[in-house]
């Protein structure tokens, strides 16, 4: 009999009609039954096999509820950080701290003990999942949250809570990235400030500039010092010590550094701590999602709600460019997920996605035969079809067995460049003719791939490591105007991620617009899983 089957077996014979009854008519026999203690463990765990199991091959002895040193040590360590768990942005009230002190105290029995034993495992297994790989669930939040995430296995939880500090195990149930403690600092930070009144008053004002003066400036330069900006002052005019404060609050926001306070700039000063606060928190939910996820010595980061693409080595970023993203309309959003990136094709042709073919192409084919004629319509073999041989009107977008491809070009949709790394999103890194889109704030106006403003100079960081001359070698073969393939020897890891809030260079905490709601839509599921944000005072 293996160890669920006995759980199962032992948990009938407690809970049938004639136990009790037999037990009593059978005084000898009950003596060698299992105590209230086992009996009532065996019961109350038998709705999770894992740690029903555990509980069985160890004896059912105590991990908490003992009276043993090390039964202390453990119930201590897991108290102290289950009070800390908001610290997190967890949901506390999924582990109960209050009740499960209330069982440990009131406990009379060892059937009250047993209880308490198995509500303290599950609070200390559902704190540990949490906290080392978040709270929620990243595909019920969002379609376009593809990322794959790895929950840890519960045996190894409780064997480790067992045979290791108790207080050691519970810490390294913490992200290490550098990343996630200072995001941590910023949630705390904002936190003591909302304690104390927030940011106070909002600026009014449509637009401010230097040389300006009175209340508004007042209002402008109060929420500077507020917000960490800006040393205290009592001016109230647009100084030079205000501008250079709103020049770096633009840079730490993604806007245009001018220092001027126009509609755009005000509007984000003008955003509530409680929002700030969000943003911060969603993004340590979503590091915890990447917990088992390796980011590589040499990786690529592109954070799409900040419109940039990044090489980083060794946790320095060494190359970074601007990048456009997915419309935001539901079929055109880049999604969130990890690859590896294995090659680039260097003077691509482009295979048009079947939607696009279908819902845009097809219906100017239909009232002109010679539309998008710098596209070639090819069938299932990848031959050119005469456009002559096509009755484009006899088909439906159902029913329309061509495919479209642009060859290789200066024009060509993708550019000259693309970086692959093969998902089944279809998505990847191109070039782009289309370089004036490059110059907005906001760049998301793709199909979902992402587009680079500086495409060569990334190929060539690209391929430092495997050529002595990486420009030269790139451009032999874009001389050529055919279509290369390009392995990269060491294949690079890919991260497109989604964060609002994110510590910049030198520690401060950087923002970003919730481009697709994903944000708003998973801090959502947050709360509805028990967190809550406090309270301002004042």
């Amino acid at each position: 009999m293996n160890g669920l089957t006995g759980v199962a077996a032992l948990r009938g014979i407690l809970l049938s009609a004639s136990f009790l009854a037999f037990a009593a008519q059978a005084p000898l026999l009950a003596q060698t039954l299992p105590s209230p203690f086992v009996q009532t463990i065996a019961v109350e765990a038998s709705e999770d096999d894992a740690v029903a199991a555990f509980y069985l091959e160890n004896g059912y002895s105590t991990l908490w509820t003992g009276a043993a040193e090390v039964d202390v040590q453990r119930r201590s360590a897991l108290f102290a950080a289950l009070s800390r768990a908001a610290d997190h942005g967890l949901p506390v009230a999924r582990y109960n701290v209050t009740r499960l002190a209330a069982m440990l105290s009131g406990a009379q029995t060892e059937g009250d003990r047993a209880r308490a034993e198995v509500a303290l495992t599950r609070a200390y297994l559902a704190y540990a999942r949490d906290l080392s790989s978040g709270a929620t669930e990243p595909k019920t939040v969002d379609p376009g949250i593809v990322r794959e995430i790895t929950r840890p296995d519960p045996a190894r939880l409780l064997s480790q809570i067992q045979t290791r500090n108790p207080a050691e195990v519970l810490q390294g149930l913490v992200p290490a990235s550098p990343h996630y403690a200072q995001l941590m600092r910023t949630k705390l930070g904002l936190e003591a400030g909302l304690a104390q009144g927030g940011w106070g008053p909002v600026v009014t004002a449509t637009s401010l500039a230097p040389g300006d003066a009175g209340d508004s400036v007042v209002a402008l330069r109060d929420r500077l010092i507020a917000m960490g900006y800006l040393t205290r002052s009592a001016t109230s005019r647009y100084d030079a010590a205000i501008k250079a404060a709103v020049q770096r609050f633009q840079l730490d926001h993604g806007l245009t550094a001018d220092g001027k306070s126009d509609a755009a700039t005000l509007a984000a000063l003008n955003i509530a701590p409680q929002e700030r606060l969000k943003s911060v928190i969603v993004a340590m939910e979503r590091l915890r999602w990447m917990h088992d996820t390796p980011l590589g010595d040499r990786h690529i980061w592109v954070n799409l709600p900040e419109f940039t693409s990044k090489i980083i080595d060794q946790g320095r970023v060494t190359f970074e460019t601007r990048a456009v993203v997915g419309k935001n309309v539901p079929a055109q959003r880049t999604p969130e997920f990890s690859d590896m990136m294995a090659h680039m094709v260097i003077n691509p042709s482009w295979g048009v996605p079947r939607s696009i073919i279908v819902s845009e192409y097809l219906p100017l084919l239909q009232r002109n035969p010679n539309a998008v004629s710098h596209m070639q319509v090819i069938d299932n073999r990848g031959r050119v079809v005469p456009r002559g041989a096509v009755n484009f009107a006899g088909y439906s977008a159902r029913s329309f067995p061509f495919g479209m491809r642009q060859p290789p070009s200066d024009s060509n949709a993708l550019g000259l460049v693309k970086f692959m790394f093969p998902n089944k999103h279809n998505i990847y890194l191109h070039d782009t003719p289309a370089k004036n889109l490059f110059s907005h704030e906001v760049r998301a106006y793709s199909h979902g791939c992402i587009r680079l403003a500086d495409p060569f100079d990334f190929a060539y960081a690209l391929l430092s490591l495997q050529s002595d001359d990486p420009q030269g070698d790139f451009e032999r073969h874009l001389k050529t105007r055919n279509e290369t393939t390009v392995k990269l020897e060491q294949k690079v890891p890919v991260h497109l991620v989604y964060f609002t809030a994110w510590p910049g260079a030198k520690g401060q905490m950087t923002y970003r617009d919730d481009i697709y709601d994903r944000d708003a839509k998973l801090f959502q599921a947050l709360e509805a899983a028990g967190v809550a944000l406090p309270v301002v005072q004042g």
